[in-house]
């Protein structure tokens, strides 16, 4: 039986885990939130790991607030950054594995083709910057067996996020203003739960390996609110806007397509068409 701590395990990652582990019989699995665990304390997660025997570290856990980051800079870093290192530590020390999530956010958005793994990273923001410090931490540390995946526009059945957010005022509202000029593919948390938990067994590195995991596609924020739009009949006018027009305290990238091919080709991950998922979590809302 293979011991999994899953922190962030009330978030959208770690919830939709929650749900797809019965469907893993060979887990066992500790989810843990800030109320069970500090991970910025490294004696409190050195004890809970060794205590538990735990066998693998899969950190959902990070301060995603975005706009709220660019002022609370200390606590970002503690979470983002400084917590990975505790991580990496502890998984160096202990011999166990360590699965890093990360964000599209460490680039600059500037490209003008998927980025892959060894693109040069250039955040961005102060979530950025403390997300792609948690990753150098990490690479620095160097615990065997451990991967960093970057993932991005991440929704779900769970919490807050951009699909629900865009139901709720399409309800509520006449007409809505959505950028049109970011361009990226969502995430369904739980597509990347399952590749997650099936790339486990296969973990043999030396190096911290970096990996890109969306779902196939690329739209726009404005042809993502539209599509969420159709699916639910909701008859909300949706008029394009540029980012300029949508000022927010933290910059974000104008382009964040990634480049899935080294985590489908190394562990044999299938990844679906971005609607196909939006479908299946609409209708697992409903039921």
């Amino acid at each position: 039986m293979t011991n999994i701590l899953v922190t962030g395990g009330n978030g959208q990652l770690g919830s939709e885990i929650k749900d797809v582990a019965l469907k893993y019989s060979n887990y066992n699995f500790y989810f843990t939130d800030s109320s069970d665990l500090d991970i910025t304390n490294h004696e409190k997660v050195e004890v809970f790991v060794a205590e538990n025997s735990i066998d693998v570290i899969i950190n959902c856990a990070a301060y995603t607030a975005v706009d709220r980051a660019e002022s609370d800079v200390a606590l970002s870093d503690e979470i983002n950054h400084l917590a990975v290192k505790n991580f990496s530590e502890i998984a160096k020390d202990q011999n166990i594995q360590l699965i890093q999530i990360s964000t599209d956010y460490v680039f600059d958005g500037t490209n003008y083709q998927p980025y892959i793994e060894s693109d040069k990273t250039n955040p961005q923001s102060v979530y950025g910057k403390t997300k792609l410090d948690g990753e150098l931490v990490m690479k620095q540390i160097k615990p065997e067996n451990s991967i960093i995946i970057r993932t991005s526009w991440v929704y779900s059945s769970y919490g807050n996020n951009f699909v629900k957010t865009m139901m709720r005022l399409g309800r509520d509202r006449d007409e809505l203003g959505i950028i049109f000029d970011q361009v990226g593919t969502p995430t369904y948390a739980r597509d990347l739960a399952k590749a997650i938990l099936d790339i486990i067994p296969q973990l043999k590195t030396k190096e911290v390996e970096v990996y890109h995991y969306s779902n196939e596609g690329v739209c726009s924020w404005y042809d993502f609110a539209k599509a969420i739009f159709e699916l639910n009949t909701i008859s909300v006018k949706a008029n394009a806007i540029e980012t300029v027009q949508y000022p927010t305290p933290a910059k974000r990238p104008l382009y964040s397509v990634l480049n899935k091919s080294k985590i489908k080709t190394q562990f044999n991950v299938e990844v679906p068409y971005w609607k196909d998922s939006l479908i299946k979590m609409l209708e697992k809302i409903k039921e």
